[in-house]
């Protein structure tokens, strides 16, 4: 059996990581990756650690987050230091040692195993692409390099913008909308689909059904936005259904992830009846959207009341989003 070892900060992961790991599977039957990180590192280590694990789930990838010597002049034991750290993450003889940069020649003399400077930034090529990333460019502006981020990194940088609001106020096609003018993508509401198919009648086990499917479908839709992910209800829409329908909303609705940004739909427009919606007259309007508004502050969210024709409303949405992204 062959064995490799990589290790790295990865802080965060990028293609440039990702080839580098994925080009060293290729070349063994068993590679082990360590993620290293310090307590103030601006990323958690744990996070980073799970980000490899689930990117690279035909590894053998584990953390080491004690403080510890980064360079040789830091102490004098840097090297008997690593090595043990090195030993307790692969206790079994390296044949290859993996590197994207030249610290590895010097490790692997320490380690064992053979050197492979693999990696575009060792073999000084495409600089204006994968060879030239580095973690601290991608920490500063990570949309900048959206093409090289992985799933879990883009879900750490995106920022969820949720629309809020009773039935018939428009917040699927501002969602869409939206989703579009940002150049990302929307997250539909599950509710519709679960009235659909199962009817309107609900008890307090469908609605939160209802919430954790649609936070898993948050979580989901996060890996493929790009700086904003559009979503059209979450679990607090959900909470305040319930409370109208039911009179209270069950724990565990107000106890899942928030968003960013709340954008209130107000009630100002027509209601249409598509045969899943319920609450067209006013009396029972103004109810609901008061109930929607408690949910909101009461959770302690941001948000923004959003009113007036569908293009006022668009607008009004556009520069709520673009202040949450200057703060």
């Amino acid at each position: 059996m062959k064995r490799g070892f990589l290790l790295g900060k990865f802080m965060p992961p990028h293609a440039g990581h990702l080839t580098l790991a994925r080009a060293a599977r290729a070349m063994v039957d068993r590679l082990t990756v360590l993620v290293c990180w310090l307590p103030d590192d601006p990323i958690p280590g744990e996070a980073r650690l799970a980000w490899m694990q689930e990117l690279l789930p035909d590894c053998d990838v584990v953390g080491h987050g004690a403080p510890v010597p980064l360079a040789p002049e830091d102490s004098p034991d840097f090297w008997p230091i690593w090595r043990g750290i090195v030993r307790a993450a692969h206790p079994d003889p390296i044949d290859l040692l993996f590197a994207g940069e030249d610290y590895g020649m010097r490790l692997a003399e320490e380690v064992g195993g053979v050197f492979v400077p693999l990696g575009g930034r060792i073999m000084a090529a495409d600089p204006d692409g994968i060879g030239g990333l580095s973690g601290s460019a991608v920490r500063a502006d990570p949309w900048a390099y959206a093409a090289f981020l992985p799933g879990p990194v883009r879900a750490h940088y995106t920022r969820t913008v949720v629309l809020h609001g009773v039935e018939s106020t428009g917040k699927s096609v501002l969602a869409e909308r939206l989703a579009r003018h940002f150049g990302s993508v929307w997250v539909p509401e599950y509710g519709r689909a679960q009235a659909e198919v199962h009817g309107i009648e609900m008890d307090a086990a469908d609605l939160t059904l209802i919430g954790e499917a649609q936070t898993a479908m948050i979580a989901a839709w996060k890996h493929w936005a790009t700086r904003f992910l559009f979503v059209d209800t979450d679990a607090l829409m959900t909470a305040a259904w319930a409370r109208m329908m039911l009179g209270s909303a069950p724990d565990a609705l107000l106890n899942h992830p928030r968003a960013d940004l709340y954008l209130l739909l107000e009630p100002d427009v027509a209601w249409v009846d598509d045969g899943t919606r319920i609450y067209g007259s006013d009396a029972t309007r103004r109810q609901f959207a008061a109930l929607c508004r408690e949910v909101l502050n009461e959770a302690g969210v941001r948000w923004v009341a959003v009113r007036g024709d569908w293009d006022k409303r668009f607008a009004h949405a556009v520069a709520a989003v673009e202040a949450l992204q200057r703060d």
